[in-house]
């Protein structure tokens, strides 16, 4: 179906004049048609959904997944807007072991962590989700690194345009800056207002919206994906962020930009939201099968420590730690199971000849541990682009 999505609004700007698209309030009209193959789509995402909310009775620790799940997404949202870092960079950077990585790529992925953890605490504290929360968690996410001067936590006050040298040869121009402030309090109603398809559907709109007004001078992209995670928690349709798209977004890039256009030019909503419910079944039931793997490889890693004889409870320990870290030096490690160094030194050792666990700096002080097969699983899809 096709509707008028906006309209073109003059700027001028540094001597030249050219047009900005200022989007027209959600929901959509006419409204959208959620029947046929779209409803069988959503019905699908919200099975998916279910299952992964369910996750919790599945997991011995639900914060073990969350803790590497969050730290995935984030590095795979910061690589969608260009960075190099890798889940290994981030979790080295965590730990202040970071030689060689690159700083402000790593800072920006630990900033996008900070940024989620802001805002779901906000969220739990009774703030709406509104204009000031999405603010508050701009200026977590541009805290530090290359978007520290680009007015963290305020909406920009200047025009920005969307690929090209300038706005004359840009792919898109988002709205003028007045318009800005006028465009988001229409969608913060929009996300407080019940929408025809529900929360999922809210999700998905919304998050076109966003990333069509665009009102940030930087980190547009990171935060309209963090607000997918953000609409679902405060619906309740998730009790953990632990829905991520980034992945999705990253492989199928094309497709993605293609429908954020024919949003703009045709209204064509169920287009994208065909393929916006298709990316969260996928990536709802890929999460559910993470966690199977996940709790099977602990299951079978505690089982060989079971047999190592009277090492085995320092081991068990060991591995307990590196289940919560999956990343650690043996300083970090005997803090947190409370062992002496000398019996970290001895259990890792253990654990390194079982095949659990590998030294990874090659160094004989400060050396750091990676709990193998947990890394690679949480890795997968995440590699750097080269």
């Amino acid at each position: 179906m096709e509707r008028e999505t906006g309209r073109l609004e003059l700027i001028s700007w540094g001597g030249t004049t050219f047009y900005g698209f200022v989007p027209f309030p959600l929901p959509p009209e006419p409204p959208l048609d959620l029947g046929g193959e779209l409803q069988s789509l959503l019905e699908r995402a919200l099975v998916a959904i279910g299952r992964l909310d369910a996750i919790s009775a599945l997991l011995p620790n639900p914060t073990l997944f969350l803790y590497g799940y969050v730290r995935r997404e984030a590095v795979l949202s910061s690589q969608i807007e260009g960075t190099q870092s890798s889940l290994s960079d981030l979790l080295l950077f965590e730990l202040d072991q970071a030689p060689g990585v690159p700083l402000d790529d790593v800072r920006e992925v630990s900033n996008y962590v900070s940024a989620l953890n802001h805002g779901l605490e906000l969220l739990r504290s009774g703030l709406p989700l509104s204009n000031r929360l999405i603010r508050e968690v701009h200026r977590r996410l541009l805290a530090s690194g290359r978007g520290s001067s680009r007015r963290p936590g305020e909406f920009r006050r200047e025009p920005v345009w969307i690929g090209g040298a300038n706005p004359a040869t840009a792919e898109f121009v988002p709205p003028p800056p007045e318009q800005v402030e006028p465009c988001m309090a229409q969608l913060e109603r929009f996300l407080n207002a019940p929408a025809p398809g529900g929360a999922l559907t809210r999700a998905g709109l919304a998050h076109v919206q966003f990333e069509t007004i665009h009102p940030f001078l930087d980190g547009n992209g990171r935060v309209g994906r963090l607000l997918i995670a953000l609409v679902l928690v405060e619906a309740g349709l998730l009790t953990q962020p632990l829905l991520y798209l980034s992945l999705y977004f990253k492989q199928h890039r094309r497709e993605y930009y293609r429908l954020l256009n024919l949003v703009r030019e045709r209204g064509d909503w169920e287009q994208w939201l065909a393929f916006f419910f298709t990316g969260v079944e996928q990536t709802a039931n890929g999460a559910v099968g993470t966690a199977h793997r996940l709790v099977e490889l602990f299951e079978r890693d505690a089982e060989r420590v079971r047999g190592s004889g009277r090492a085995a409870g320092s081991m068990l320990r060991v591995l307990e730690v590196l289940r919560n870290r999956v990343l650690s030096t043996a300083t970090r490690i005997a803090e947190d199971a409370q062992l002496s160094f000398s019996t970290v030194e001895r259990s890792l050792s253990r654990l390194a000849e079982l095949g659990v666990v590998r030294e990874v700096t090659g160094r004989q002080r400060d050396r750091v541990y990676v709990y193998r097969e947990y890394l690679d699983i949480l890795t997968e899809g995440t590699e750097p682009p080269g």
